[in-house]
Protein backbone atom coordinates (compact mmCIF):
# COMPACT_ATOMS: atom_id res chain seq x y z
CA UNK A 1 0.00 0.00 0.00
CA UNK A 2 1.05 3.43 -0.98
CA UNK A 3 0.55 6.24 1.48
CA UNK A 4 1.19 10.03 0.81
CA UNK A 5 1.20 13.11 2.84
CA UNK A 6 0.07 16.15 1.76
CA UNK A 7 1.09 19.62 1.91
CA UNK A 8 0.88 22.39 5.39
CA UNK A 9 -1.71 24.94 4.18
CA UNK A 10 -3.52 27.79 5.85
CA UNK A 11 -6.99 26.92 7.32
CA UNK A 12 -9.73 28.53 7.58
CA UNK A 13 -12.12 28.06 10.70
CA UNK A 14 -16.08 28.78 10.33
CA UNK A 15 -19.61 28.85 12.86
CA UNK A 16 -21.52 29.72 9.83
CA UNK A 17 -24.36 27.64 10.45
CA UNK A 18 -25.21 27.31 6.69
CA UNK A 19 -21.77 25.23 6.36
CA UNK A 20 -21.39 21.97 7.47
CA UNK A 21 -20.59 21.23 10.74
CA UNK A 22 -17.06 19.01 11.75
CA UNK A 23 -16.28 18.95 8.35
CA UNK A 24 -12.68 19.18 6.19
CA UNK A 25 -12.52 19.84 2.49
CA UNK A 26 -9.26 20.12 0.21
CA UNK A 27 -6.73 18.19 -1.97
CA UNK A 28 -5.97 14.83 -1.25
CA UNK A 29 -3.36 14.56 -3.98
CA UNK A 30 -2.25 16.07 -6.81
CA UNK A 31 -2.19 14.31 -9.97
CA UNK A 32 1.20 14.03 -12.11
CA UNK A 33 3.42 15.35 -9.70
CA UNK A 34 6.96 13.51 -8.35
CA UNK A 35 7.21 12.42 -4.43
CA UNK A 36 10.42 11.31 -3.09
CA UNK A 37 8.96 8.57 -0.91
CA UNK A 38 11.66 7.61 2.07
CA UNK A 39 11.73 3.59 1.11
CA UNK A 40 12.93 1.74 -1.24
CA UNK A 41 10.30 2.27 -3.89
CA UNK A 42 11.86 5.68 -4.89
CA UNK A 43 9.67 8.38 -6.60
CA UNK A 44 6.26 8.07 -7.54
CA UNK A 45 3.45 10.11 -9.47
CA UNK A 46 0.42 9.36 -9.67
CA UNK A 47 -1.64 9.87 -13.41
CA UNK A 48 -4.51 12.13 -13.65
CA UNK A 49 -7.41 10.28 -12.97
CA UNK A 50 -5.76 7.12 -11.42
CA UNK A 51 -7.62 6.81 -7.67
CA UNK A 52 -11.32 5.53 -8.54
CA UNK A 53 -13.77 7.94 -6.65
CA UNK A 54 -15.93 4.42 -6.55
CA UNK A 55 -16.86 1.94 -4.20
CA UNK A 56 -17.49 2.34 -0.33
CA UNK A 57 -15.98 5.48 1.42
CA UNK A 58 -12.54 5.33 3.13
CA UNK A 59 -12.25 6.09 7.02
CA UNK A 60 -10.55 9.27 8.41
CA UNK A 61 -7.90 8.19 10.45
CA UNK A 62 -5.06 9.44 12.28
CA UNK A 63 -1.43 8.83 11.38
CA UNK A 64 -2.66 5.65 9.42
CA UNK A 65 -3.45 3.92 12.80
CA UNK A 66 -6.52 1.46 12.05
CA UNK A 67 -6.91 1.94 15.47
CA UNK A 68 -7.29 5.65 15.72
CA UNK A 69 -10.48 6.74 13.72
CA UNK A 70 -11.93 9.94 14.19
CA UNK A 71 -14.49 9.92 11.03
CA UNK A 72 -14.78 9.03 7.34
CA UNK A 73 -14.53 10.29 3.97
CA UNK A 74 -17.82 11.82 2.23
CA UNK A 75 -17.12 12.63 -0.59
CA UNK A 76 -14.30 12.24 -4.04
CA UNK A 77 -14.17 14.01 -7.07
CA UNK A 78 -11.74 13.91 -9.23
CA UNK A 79 -10.84 17.12 -10.70
CA UNK A 80 -8.02 18.76 -13.31
CA UNK A 81 -5.60 19.35 -10.09
CA UNK A 82 -6.14 16.47 -8.29
CA UNK A 83 -8.27 14.52 -6.18
CA UNK A 84 -10.88 16.61 -3.81
CA UNK A 85 -12.11 15.14 -1.03
CA UNK A 86 -14.64 16.54 2.18
CA UNK A 87 -14.33 14.19 5.17
CA UNK A 88 -16.87 14.63 7.90
CA UNK A 89 -15.14 14.17 12.09
CA UNK A 90 -16.92 12.02 14.53
CA UNK A 91 -18.34 13.28 17.60
CA UNK A 92 -15.78 11.34 19.93
CA UNK A 93 -13.26 12.62 22.07
CA UNK A 94 -10.25 11.79 20.03
CA UNK A 95 -12.22 13.55 16.92
CA UNK A 96 -12.81 16.84 19.38
CA UNK A 97 -9.07 16.44 20.10
CA UNK A 98 -8.43 16.67 16.13
CA UNK A 99 -10.44 19.58 15.33
CA UNK A 100 -9.00 21.55 18.04
CA UNK A 101 -5.65 20.54 16.30
CA UNK A 102 -6.78 21.63 13.08
CA UNK A 103 -8.41 25.02 14.16
CA UNK A 104 -5.15 26.20 15.65
CA UNK A 105 -3.25 24.87 12.71
CA UNK A 106 -1.09 22.05 14.64
CA UNK A 107 -2.25 19.47 12.08
CA UNK A 108 -2.95 21.08 8.34
CA UNK A 109 -2.01 18.36 6.13
CA UNK A 110 -3.68 15.02 5.25
CA UNK A 111 -2.00 11.77 4.00
CA UNK A 112 -3.68 8.90 2.08
CA UNK A 113 -3.08 5.39 1.84
CA UNK A 114 -3.91 3.98 -1.71
CA UNK A 115 -3.29 0.55 -3.18
CA UNK A 116 -1.58 0.66 -6.52
CA UNK A 117 -3.94 -1.35 -9.33
CA UNK A 118 -1.79 -0.71 -12.78
CA UNK A 119 2.23 1.05 -12.41
CA UNK A 120 5.41 1.30 -14.77
CA UNK A 121 8.58 2.59 -14.55
CA UNK A 122 9.13 5.63 -16.69
CA UNK A 123 12.91 7.39 -15.85
CA UNK A 124 12.96 5.64 -12.30
CA UNK A 125 9.79 7.55 -11.71
CA UNK A 126 7.01 4.55 -10.29
CA UNK A 127 3.54 5.85 -12.72
CA UNK A 128 0.90 4.77 -11.14
CA UNK A 129 -2.40 4.56 -13.71
CA UNK A 130 -4.74 2.91 -11.43
CA UNK A 131 -5.35 2.33 -7.47
CA UNK A 132 -7.84 2.09 -4.88
CA UNK A 133 -8.30 4.45 -2.02
CA UNK A 134 -7.98 2.61 1.43
CA UNK A 135 -7.73 5.37 3.71
CA UNK A 136 -7.32 9.24 4.74
CA UNK A 137 -5.35 10.28 7.70
CA UNK A 138 -4.38 13.53 9.50
CA UNK A 139 -0.73 14.13 9.38
CA UNK A 140 1.88 16.47 10.69
CA UNK A 141 4.86 16.57 8.02
CA UNK A 142 3.64 16.20 4.26
CA UNK A 143 5.36 15.22 1.01
CA UNK A 144 3.41 17.17 -1.70
CA UNK A 145 3.77 20.43 -1.74
CA UNK A 146 0.60 21.56 -3.84
CA UNK A 147 -1.89 18.86 -2.09
CA UNK A 148 -3.72 20.89 0.58
CA UNK A 149 -6.89 20.94 3.09
CA UNK A 150 -9.07 24.43 1.91
CA UNK A 151 -11.13 24.81 4.85
CA UNK A 152 -12.02 23.51 7.93
CA UNK A 153 -16.19 23.56 9.25
CA UNK A 154 -16.57 23.70 12.68
CA UNK A 155 -20.36 24.84 14.63
CA UNK A 156 -20.34 26.55 17.54
CA UNK A 157 -20.99 24.20 19.34
CA UNK A 158 -17.82 22.60 18.87
CA UNK A 159 -15.96 25.57 19.52
CA UNK A 160 -16.91 26.17 22.84
CA UNK A 161 -17.03 22.25 23.97
CA UNK A 162 -13.56 21.30 22.50
CA UNK A 163 -12.11 19.55 25.58
CA UNK A 164 -8.30 20.72 27.00
CA UNK A 165 -5.80 18.30 25.14
CA UNK A 166 -4.52 16.14 27.57
CA UNK A 167 -1.93 14.65 25.62
CA UNK A 168 -0.02 15.58 22.87
CA UNK A 169 -0.45 14.38 19.23
CA UNK A 170 1.53 11.47 18.65
CA UNK A 171 4.17 11.90 15.41
CA UNK A 172 3.74 9.15 12.55
CA UNK A 173 6.18 6.42 12.80
CA UNK A 174 8.43 5.74 10.12
CA UNK A 175 5.75 3.12 8.80
CA UNK A 176 3.63 6.18 7.49
CA UNK A 177 6.05 6.08 4.53
CA UNK A 178 6.08 2.79 3.94
CA UNK A 179 4.84 1.73 0.26
CA UNK A 180 4.82 -1.80 -0.83
CA UNK A 181 4.17 -3.26 -3.90
CA UNK A 182 1.67 -5.88 -3.21
CA UNK A 183 2.37 -9.48 -5.02
CA UNK A 184 -0.91 -9.25 -7.35
CA UNK A 185 -3.12 -6.89 -7.05
CA UNK A 186 -6.27 -9.70 -6.44
CA UNK A 187 -4.88 -10.68 -3.39
CA UNK A 188 -4.09 -7.23 -2.04
CA UNK A 189 -8.16 -6.25 -2.85
CA UNK A 190 -9.72 -9.92 -1.80
CA UNK A 191 -7.65 -9.62 1.89
CA UNK A 192 -8.41 -5.81 2.76
CA UNK A 193 -11.79 -6.71 4.63
CA UNK A 194 -9.91 -9.65 6.80
CA UNK A 195 -7.88 -7.72 8.48
CA UNK A 196 -11.30 -6.29 10.74
CA UNK A 197 -10.30 -4.87 14.53
CA UNK A 198 -12.46 -6.45 17.47
CA UNK A 199 -14.63 -4.05 19.09
CA UNK A 200 -13.09 -2.07 21.41
CA UNK A 201 -15.34 -2.98 24.29
CA UNK A 202 -14.20 -6.31 24.72
CA UNK A 203 -10.36 -4.98 24.29
CA UNK A 204 -8.90 -8.06 21.81
CA UNK A 205 -6.12 -7.19 19.54
CA UNK A 206 -6.32 -7.49 16.21
CA UNK A 207 -5.00 -10.58 14.26
CA UNK A 208 -2.51 -8.13 13.00
CA UNK A 209 -1.27 -6.79 16.44
CA UNK A 210 -1.31 -9.89 17.89
CA UNK A 211 1.22 -11.38 15.21
CA UNK A 212 3.34 -8.53 15.78
CA UNK A 213 3.64 -8.37 19.67
CA UNK A 214 3.98 -12.01 19.55
CA UNK A 215 7.34 -11.41 17.26
CA UNK A 216 8.39 -8.69 18.91
CA UNK A 217 8.07 -10.06 22.72
CA UNK A 218 8.69 -7.90 25.31
CA UNK A 219 6.13 -5.63 27.74
CA UNK A 220 3.30 -5.25 25.06
CA UNK A 221 3.19 -9.24 24.07
CA UNK A 222 2.86 -9.93 27.59
CA UNK A 223 0.06 -7.50 28.20
CA UNK A 224 -2.11 -8.38 24.68
CA UNK A 225 -1.42 -12.18 26.14
CA UNK A 226 -3.26 -10.84 29.26
CA UNK A 227 -5.95 -9.21 27.94
CA UNK A 228 -7.07 -12.47 25.65
CA UNK A 229 -6.53 -14.48 28.80
CA UNK A 230 -9.49 -12.08 30.61
CA UNK A 231 -11.08 -11.59 27.86
CA UNK A 232 -12.02 -15.55 26.59
CA UNK A 233 -12.85 -15.10 23.37
CA UNK A 234 -19.06 -23.16 20.14
CA UNK A 235 -14.47 -23.72 18.96
CA UNK A 236 -13.53 -26.56 21.83
CA UNK A 237 -9.63 -28.23 21.79
CA UNK A 238 -11.32 -31.14 19.74
CA UNK A 239 -11.61 -28.44 16.74
CA UNK A 240 -8.01 -27.00 17.10
CA UNK A 241 -5.19 -29.88 17.40
CA UNK A 242 -3.79 -28.25 14.38
CA UNK A 243 -2.25 -24.73 16.40
CA UNK A 244 -1.99 -26.97 20.14
CA UNK A 245 1.24 -28.51 20.44
CA UNK A 246 3.74 -26.06 21.45
CA UNK A 247 6.24 -26.94 18.04
CA UNK A 248 4.51 -25.45 15.02
CA UNK A 249 6.46 -25.20 11.94
CA UNK A 250 5.19 -22.49 9.71
CA UNK A 251 1.38 -20.81 9.60
CA UNK A 252 -1.47 -22.23 9.26
CA UNK A 253 -2.62 -23.69 5.59
CA UNK A 254 -5.93 -22.51 4.16
CA UNK A 255 -6.17 -23.50 0.14
CA UNK A 256 -9.76 -21.62 0.25
CA UNK A 257 -9.32 -18.77 -2.20
CA UNK A 258 -11.77 -15.82 -1.34
CA UNK A 259 -11.57 -13.91 -4.61
CA UNK A 260 -14.16 -12.06 -6.06
CA UNK A 261 -13.73 -11.72 -10.29
CA UNK A 262 -17.36 -10.53 -10.58
CA UNK A 263 -17.78 -8.30 -8.08
CA UNK A 264 -14.07 -6.58 -9.11
CA UNK A 265 -15.01 -6.41 -12.63
CA UNK A 266 -18.59 -4.43 -11.96
CA UNK A 267 -17.38 -2.71 -8.60
CA UNK A 268 -19.34 -1.51 -5.91
CA UNK A 269 -21.02 1.21 -4.40
CA UNK A 270 -21.34 2.84 -0.92
CA UNK A 271 -24.87 1.20 0.58
CA UNK A 272 -26.99 3.82 2.67
CA UNK A 273 -26.61 3.05 6.31
CA UNK A 274 -30.37 3.45 7.42
CA UNK A 275 -33.50 1.81 6.06
CA UNK A 276 -33.80 -1.96 5.15
CA UNK A 277 -34.56 -0.73 1.36
CA UNK A 278 -33.38 1.92 -0.84
CA UNK A 279 -34.30 3.80 -4.19
CA UNK A 280 -32.35 3.78 -7.51
CA UNK A 281 -34.07 5.87 -9.86
CA UNK A 282 -33.98 4.97 -13.60
CA UNK A 283 -35.31 6.94 -16.79
CA UNK A 284 -37.83 4.64 -18.43
CA UNK A 285 -39.12 6.84 -21.33
CA UNK A 286 -36.88 9.55 -23.20
CA UNK A 287 -38.12 12.74 -24.91
CA UNK A 288 -38.87 12.64 -28.60
CA UNK A 289 -37.40 14.52 -31.03
CA UNK A 290 -38.74 15.53 -35.03
CA UNK A 291 -38.46 17.41 -37.53
CA UNK A 292 -40.78 20.42 -38.01
CA UNK A 293 -42.38 20.27 -41.13
CA UNK A 294 -43.42 22.57 -42.63
CA UNK A 295 -41.90 26.00 -40.48
CA UNK A 296 -45.02 27.73 -37.85
CA UNK A 297 -45.86 24.39 -36.71
CA UNK A 298 -46.26 22.26 -33.71
CA UNK A 299 -43.07 20.30 -32.77
CA UNK A 300 -43.63 16.46 -31.98
CA UNK A 301 -44.49 15.96 -28.55
CA UNK A 302 -42.21 14.67 -25.90
CA UNK A 303 -42.57 12.90 -22.30
CA UNK A 304 -39.73 12.22 -19.87
CA UNK A 305 -40.24 9.68 -17.64
CA UNK A 306 -38.17 8.62 -14.20
CA UNK A 307 -39.13 5.52 -12.47
CA UNK A 308 -37.73 4.36 -9.64
CA UNK A 309 -35.79 0.57 -8.71
CA UNK A 310 -36.18 -1.23 -5.03
CA UNK A 311 -33.02 -2.49 -3.81
CA UNK A 312 -33.21 -4.55 -0.67
CA UNK A 313 -30.13 -5.16 1.97
CA UNK A 314 -28.79 -8.29 2.49
CA UNK A 315 -26.61 -9.18 5.72
CA UNK A 316 -23.97 -12.04 5.05
CA UNK A 317 -22.20 -13.45 7.85
CA UNK A 318 -20.89 -16.43 10.34
CA UNK A 319 -19.94 -16.95 13.79
CA UNK A 320 -17.86 -18.80 16.16
CA UNK A 321 -17.93 -19.55 19.94
CA UNK A 322 -14.52 -19.56 20.42
CA UNK A 323 -12.87 -20.97 23.91
CA UNK A 324 -10.61 -19.09 26.44
CA UNK A 325 -8.44 -22.24 26.10
CA UNK A 326 -8.14 -22.40 22.78
CA UNK A 327 -6.42 -18.98 22.92
CA UNK A 328 -4.41 -19.04 25.49
CA UNK A 329 -3.12 -22.28 24.85
CA UNK A 330 -2.66 -22.04 20.98
CA UNK A 331 -0.25 -20.32 19.16
CA UNK A 332 -1.11 -17.01 17.60
CA UNK A 333 -1.83 -18.01 14.52
CA UNK A 334 -4.99 -19.69 15.55
CA UNK A 335 -6.60 -16.47 15.99
CA UNK A 336 -5.33 -14.95 12.80
CA UNK A 337 -6.21 -17.79 10.58
CA UNK A 338 -9.84 -18.06 11.82
CA UNK A 339 -10.16 -13.87 11.22
CA UNK A 340 -8.91 -14.79 7.68
CA UNK A 341 -10.89 -17.67 7.06
CA UNK A 342 -14.13 -15.44 7.65
CA UNK A 343 -12.60 -13.19 5.12
CA UNK A 344 -12.01 -15.73 2.40
CA UNK A 345 -15.80 -17.23 2.60
CA UNK A 346 -17.39 -13.58 2.99
CA UNK A 347 -15.75 -12.58 -0.28
CA UNK A 348 -17.01 -16.31 -2.26
CA UNK A 349 -20.26 -15.95 -0.56
CA UNK A 350 -21.21 -12.39 -1.57
CA UNK A 351 -19.50 -13.00 -5.04
CA UNK A 352 -21.82 -16.32 -5.76
CA UNK A 353 -24.94 -14.28 -5.16
CA UNK A 354 -23.30 -11.33 -7.77
CA UNK A 355 -23.04 -14.21 -10.15
CA UNK A 356 -26.28 -16.10 -9.64
CA UNK A 357 -28.28 -12.66 -9.40
CA UNK A 358 -26.41 -11.76 -12.72
CA UNK A 359 -26.99 -14.60 -15.20
CA UNK A 360 -31.21 -14.43 -13.65
CA UNK A 361 -31.08 -10.46 -14.41
CA UNK A 362 -30.00 -10.98 -18.12
CA UNK A 363 -32.81 -12.43 -19.82
CA UNK A 364 -32.30 -12.01 -23.15
CA UNK A 365 -30.93 -14.41 -25.00
CA UNK A 366 -28.84 -14.92 -28.12
CA UNK A 367 -27.74 -18.96 -30.10
CA UNK A 368 -24.81 -20.40 -29.80
CA UNK A 369 -23.06 -22.65 -32.31
CA UNK A 370 -20.36 -25.25 -31.58
CA UNK A 371 -17.95 -23.72 -29.03
CA UNK A 372 -14.73 -25.37 -30.63
CA UNK A 373 -15.36 -23.32 -33.96
CA UNK A 374 -13.86 -20.06 -33.94
CA UNK A 375 -16.07 -18.49 -36.63
CA UNK A 376 -18.79 -19.48 -34.11
CA UNK A 377 -17.61 -17.63 -30.86
CA UNK A 378 -17.30 -14.77 -34.00
CA UNK A 379 -20.88 -14.91 -34.85
CA UNK A 380 -22.39 -15.40 -31.66
CA UNK A 381 -20.10 -12.20 -30.52
CA UNK A 382 -21.37 -9.76 -33.51
CA UNK A 383 -24.94 -10.97 -33.05
CA UNK A 384 -24.89 -10.64 -29.15
CA UNK A 385 -23.22 -6.99 -29.65
CA UNK A 386 -25.92 -5.69 -32.13
CA UNK A 387 -28.33 -6.40 -30.06
CA UNK A 388 -26.97 -4.60 -27.04
CA UNK A 389 -26.56 -1.93 -29.54
CA UNK A 390 -29.74 -1.41 -30.91
CA UNK A 391 -31.66 -2.77 -27.67
CA UNK A 392 -30.25 -0.35 -24.96
CA UNK A 393 -30.28 2.79 -27.01
CA UNK A 394 -26.36 3.20 -27.94
CA UNK A 395 -24.27 1.19 -25.18
CA UNK A 396 -21.50 -1.22 -26.69
CA UNK A 397 -20.30 -4.31 -24.56
CA UNK A 398 -17.28 -4.44 -22.82
CA UNK A 399 -17.07 -7.65 -20.47
CA UNK A 400 -17.33 -11.14 -21.23
CA UNK A 401 -18.19 -12.91 -18.03
CA UNK A 402 -17.83 -17.09 -18.20
CA UNK A 403 -18.19 -20.25 -16.26
CA UNK A 404 -14.90 -22.14 -16.03
CA UNK A 405 -15.56 -24.89 -18.34
CA UNK A 406 -16.35 -21.91 -21.15
CA UNK A 407 -13.26 -20.20 -20.32
CA UNK A 408 -11.65 -23.59 -20.88
CA UNK A 409 -13.36 -23.71 -24.54
CA UNK A 410 -11.99 -20.25 -24.99
CA UNK A 411 -8.33 -20.32 -24.39
CA UNK A 412 -8.16 -23.73 -26.79
CA UNK A 413 -9.37 -21.72 -29.49
CA UNK A 414 -6.98 -22.17 -32.05
CA UNK A 415 -6.34 -21.56 -35.82
CA UNK A 416 -5.56 -23.46 -39.06
CA UNK A 417 -2.35 -23.95 -38.09
CA UNK A 418 -2.84 -25.20 -34.76
CA UNK A 419 -1.91 -21.90 -33.06
CA UNK A 420 -4.04 -20.31 -30.62
CA UNK A 421 -6.35 -17.42 -30.90
CA UNK A 422 -5.52 -16.11 -27.02
CA UNK A 423 -1.70 -16.47 -26.52
CA UNK A 424 -0.91 -15.40 -23.30
CA UNK A 425 2.28 -13.42 -24.54
CA UNK A 426 -0.09 -11.22 -26.17
CA UNK A 427 0.78 -10.94 -29.68
CA UNK A 428 0.08 -7.81 -31.87
CA UNK A 429 -2.10 -9.85 -34.22
CA UNK A 430 -4.07 -11.99 -31.63
CA UNK A 431 -7.75 -11.74 -30.84
CA UNK A 432 -6.31 -11.02 -27.22
CA UNK A 433 -5.10 -13.16 -24.32
CA UNK A 434 -6.38 -15.44 -21.76
CA UNK A 435 -4.34 -17.44 -19.64
CA UNK A 436 -5.13 -20.37 -17.21
CA UNK A 437 -3.24 -18.48 -14.28
CA UNK A 438 -5.46 -15.75 -14.20
CA UNK A 439 -9.18 -15.08 -13.78
CA UNK A 440 -9.11 -12.23 -15.84
CA UNK A 441 -8.08 -11.58 -20.09
CA UNK A 442 -8.78 -10.03 -23.15
CA UNK A 443 -11.19 -11.77 -26.22
CA UNK A 444 -13.29 -9.73 -28.91
CA UNK A 445 -11.73 -6.33 -27.60
CA UNK A 446 -13.79 -7.26 -24.16
CA UNK A 447 -12.27 -7.87 -21.48
CA UNK A 448 -12.80 -11.78 -19.96
CA UNK A 449 -14.19 -12.62 -16.58
CA UNK A 450 -14.10 -16.15 -14.81
CA UNK A 451 -15.92 -16.94 -11.81
CA UNK A 452 -15.91 -20.68 -10.27
CA UNK A 453 -19.40 -19.16 -9.02
CA UNK A 454 -20.88 -19.49 -12.48
CA UNK A 455 -22.63 -22.53 -13.26
CA UNK A 456 -21.79 -24.76 -16.10
CA UNK A 457 -22.23 -23.47 -19.55
CA UNK A 458 -22.73 -19.55 -18.08
CA UNK A 459 -21.95 -17.48 -20.95
CA UNK A 460 -22.20 -13.46 -20.85
CA UNK A 461 -21.72 -10.59 -23.07
CA UNK A 462 -22.82 -7.24 -21.59
CA UNK A 463 -21.66 -3.96 -20.75
CA UNK A 464 -20.93 -3.81 -16.51
CA UNK A 465 -22.93 -0.03 -16.18
CA UNK A 466 -25.77 -2.19 -16.41
CA UNK A 467 -25.37 -4.10 -13.29
CA UNK A 468 -24.61 -2.53 -10.03
CA UNK A 469 -23.78 -3.70 -6.60
CA UNK A 470 -23.99 -2.39 -3.25
CA UNK A 471 -21.94 -3.23 -0.01
CA UNK A 472 -21.18 -1.94 3.38
CA UNK A 473 -18.40 -4.02 5.22
CA UNK A 474 -18.70 -4.03 8.51
CA UNK A 475 -16.15 -6.92 9.81
CA UNK A 476 -16.02 -8.78 12.84
CA UNK A 477 -17.88 -8.43 16.26
CA UNK A 478 -17.50 -10.29 19.31
CA UNK A 479 -19.48 -10.76 22.64
CA UNK A 480 -18.19 -12.19 26.07
CA UNK A 481 -19.82 -15.18 27.40
CA UNK A 482 -18.92 -14.93 31.26
CA UNK A 483 -20.62 -18.19 31.58
CA UNK A 484 -18.78 -20.26 29.23
CA UNK A 485 -15.74 -18.58 29.49
CA UNK A 486 -15.86 -17.99 25.40
CA UNK A 487 -16.45 -15.32 22.97
CA UNK A 488 -18.83 -15.37 20.25
CA UNK A 489 -16.90 -14.07 17.39
CA UNK A 490 -18.50 -12.92 14.30
CA UNK A 491 -17.64 -11.63 10.70
CA UNK A 492 -20.50 -9.96 8.32
CA UNK A 493 -21.50 -6.81 5.77
CA UNK A 494 -24.02 -6.10 4.07
CA UNK A 495 -24.46 -6.81 0.22
CA UNK A 496 -27.43 -6.20 -2.21
CA UNK A 497 -27.45 -6.26 -6.54
CA UNK A 498 -29.30 -4.17 -9.17
CA UNK A 499 -29.64 -5.17 -12.56
CA UNK A 500 -30.32 -1.91 -13.64
CA UNK A 501 -30.48 -2.10 -17.31
CA UNK A 502 -31.06 -5.70 -18.58
CA UNK A 503 -30.88 -4.73 -22.24
CA UNK A 504 -26.90 -4.04 -21.77
CA UNK A 505 -26.35 -8.04 -21.91
CA UNK A 506 -26.75 -11.45 -23.69
CA UNK A 507 -26.50 -14.70 -23.01
CA UNK A 508 -25.70 -17.59 -24.53
CA UNK A 509 -29.16 -19.77 -24.65
CA UNK A 510 -27.59 -23.18 -26.34
CA UNK A 511 -24.12 -23.14 -25.30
Amino acid sequence: MIRFNAQLVTLDASADETQPSRTITGLAVPWDVVANLSNDVGPVKFLKGSISVDGPMPKLLEYHDDTRVIGRVTERVSSDEGLMFSATLSRTRAADDAMALLADGSISAVSIGAVPLKFKRVNGVMEVSEARMIELSLVSFPAYADAEIQSVYASAEDEEEIPEEETPPQPPSEEDDIMSEPTTVEAAIATQPIYATLKKEVKIPTAGEYLQAAIAGGDQWKAFHEVLKAAAPDVSLADGPGVLPELIIGPVYNNFIGMRPVVDAVGVRSMPISGSSFLRPKVTTNNSIGLQSPDNTTLTASTFVISQETVTKGTYGGYVNISEQIISWSDPSMLTALLDDMGRIYMNETDSVACTDLVAGATTTGAFGDPTVPADWLAWIGASSTTILTASNGNNPNTLFTSADVFGDLIALSDSSGRPLFPNLNAQNAFGAVAVTSDVGTAFGCRVVRDRNFAANTLILGDTTGYELFEQQRGSVSVLAPSTLSTVLAFRGDFSTLVIDADKFVKASAY
